[in-house]
């Protein structure tokens, strides 16, 4: 995809930036590559400095409830330092190394509703300009896809995925927000857990995937929420029996053995700590409310979780609402974010 911005901050005749980025999805701590296309305007201007910037659409739970937004969360230089003569055209490529925990964005090639872009910055004469986003799309590394693909095989479903901003104690994360991807519980744990929530923290050396299920009211005991993690490196994906590991790893979640537990709500209005627990930016919600790609499955299979269609919605409608995002949101501001 490539936008086109004129520079409105110097006036009509500035120069014009295009940015292409190289087709396809790309890995988690991967390469980006593309171009950045200047086109000098009506007269020569010095260009200070051309920055690329990772955008995320964040979700921010606060006491006065939630809040959506974008997040800037890595910035690269690409370029500057030099005079763009009147009508001169100049291409730099670039290619840039993403954080290891930038969130997936499809499964499959199919949407999974988390929505990334990348937008250019160019600084001219003290001056600076962002132009549109331009929409990254991220594929799971091998480790990931290979837990999903197990989850699958045991049946449990997709429900939804969205980024939450704040940070899960004890773990290494490094961004100022995680990804959640919500599941339905297998069959076999539909009576110890009503939906289980998982997220990847990847890098350089492996993956600690964390663990959350929302475990039901019993009839001597009140609902609660079960939080685990496990640690799995990048080698050797292909010569484990995943589907077997990753149903120990609900066995245990589903028996609470070696998790943290936090009660659940009573009410709409009853805050719990599942998300405090979580991270000292969280604060105690109602299960989360569907958002884009609710409604579709993730059918268990010789694919593992492949995303179908259930209710009418397809994966175009997935994609619509991901573009909303792209026309006319201000990301200027970032997320409402509480410290």
């Amino acid at each position: 995809m490539v936008f086109k911005r004129l520079l409105g901050s110097i006036g009509v005749g500035g120069p014009t930036v295009d940015t292409a980025l190289a087709p396809g999805a790309v890995l988690p701590g991967g390469r980006l590559a593309g171009e950045v296309l200047l086109k000098g305007g009506r007269a020569a201007f010095d260009i200070e400095h051309i920055t690329l910037e990772l955008t995320a659409h964040v979700e921010a739970e606060t006491d006065d409830g939630e809040h959506e937004g974008a997040v800037v969360f890595e910035r690269f230089k690409v370029g500057g330092g030099f005079r763009l003569d009147e009508d001169e055209e100049r291409t730099l490529p670039f290619t840039v190394a993403l954080p290891w925990e930038t969130p997936v964005t499809e499964l499959h090639g199919q949407p999974l509703g988390i929505v990334l872009g990348v937008r250019t910055e160019l600084g001219v004469a003290g001056a600076k300009d962002k132009g549109d986003l331009d929409r990254l799309r991220v594929a799971p590394l091998p480790v990931q896809e290979a837990v999903l693909e197990a989850l699958g095989q045991l049946g449990f479903g997709f429900k939804s995925a969205d980024l939450e901003y704040g940070r899960i104690g004890g773990t290494g994360q490094q961004l100022p927000f995680y990804q959640e991807i919500e599941l339905t519980p297998a069959p076999r744990y539909a009576h110890a857990m009503r939906e289980i929530e998982v997220t990847f923290l990847a890098n350089a050396g492996g993956v600690e995937v964390v663990l959350e299920a929302d475990k039901p009211r019993g009839l001597f005991s009140a609902g609660h929420d079960a939080l685990t993690r496990f640690a799995v490196g990048h080698a050797g994906v292909e010569g484990r029996d995943w589907t077997a590991e990753v149903d120990g790893w609900m066995r245990q979640l589903a028996a609470g053995h070696g998790t943290r537990s936090v009660p659940a709500p009573h009410g709409p209005g009853d805050a719990y700590g599942a998300h405090a627990d979580k991270g000292e930016h969280g604060h105690g919600h109602d299960r989360h409310a569907a958002g884009p790609g609710a409604g579709t499955v993730i059918a268990a299979g010789a694919a593992g979780l492949a995303v179908g269609v259930v209710g009418g919605m397809v994966a175009a409608e997935v994609v619509d609402e991901v573009g909303d995002f792209f026309e006319g949101d201000d990301e200027e501001g970032g997320a409402d974010e509480e410290d």
